[in-house]
């Protein structure tokens, strides 16, 4: 698996989150061009797993995201935090709307590619 996600990004709309499943795993929000805004997770906390957290960021969309794309895994945690390590490598800082995560309290990746 590579370290970035690489997916296809997905239209943010009902259409698209209706027909998602209840799995856990990780999430990217983005803009229209594929900028991401915000990484997520959908953890054993999380009513719904995948399809409740992009429900709700339908109904509270304070990133402006336009789309989004998954990737279901059950070590979500971890792969979450390999995910901020590697937006932070590339960026030198975590996505705009990942106010909730302490960049310090991250480790370091140096992802290949």
């Amino acid at each position: 698996m590579a370290v970035r996600m690489n997916k296809a990004w997905i239209p943010l709309d009902d259409e698209h989150v209706s027909v998602l499943t209840g799995h856990l795993g990780v999430y990217q929000l983005g803009d229209c061009e594929g900028k991401v805004l915000y990484i997520g997770v959908a953890g054993g906390r999380s009513r719904f797993g995948l399809k409740g957290e992009l429900s709700n960021k339908l109904v509270d969309n304070e990133t402006g995201a336009t789309c989004f794309r998954i990737e279901i895994n059950m070590a979500y945690r971890t792969r979450h935090i390999e995910l901020l390590q590697a937006f932070v490598h590339d960026h030198g800082h975590l996505p705009a709307s990942n106010i909730d995560v302490d960049i310090a309290s991250l480790g370091r990746i140096r992802p290949g590619g």
